[in-house]
């Protein structure tokens, strides 16, 4: 079964909640927009029922370049993550 598309889930999303299509894309996109802002202000953003984005940061670290062999230094970075809400991974699995 193929991924479906971002206008196949917002076709669906549409036909579910009888809202109109562009109803349904401004919504998406304020969701989005929220959950960015939320992430880099407070550090998370919790979407109930369905995980929380998360600002996570990775500490320095030696790395190996996989070319050469060469040991590296990576520098500590802040990174985005996805964790899955429980609910969630018991429906999916």
């Amino acid at each position: 079964m193929a991924k479906m598309t971002k206008a196949q889930i917002m076709s669906a999303l549409a036909e579910k909640t009888g809202l109109a299509k562009k109803e349904v894309v401004a919504f998406m996109d304020a969701l989005t927009s929220m959950a960015y802002s939320e992430v880099k202000k407070n550090g998370e953003f919790v979407l109930p029922g369905f995980g929380k984005l998360v600002k996570v940061n990775r500490k320095a670290r030696m790395g190996v370049n996989p070319a050469t062999g060469a040991k590296i230094q990576i520098a500590a970075k802040t990174v985005a993550k996805f964790r899955l809400a429980k609910v969630a991974k018991e429906a999916v699995l």
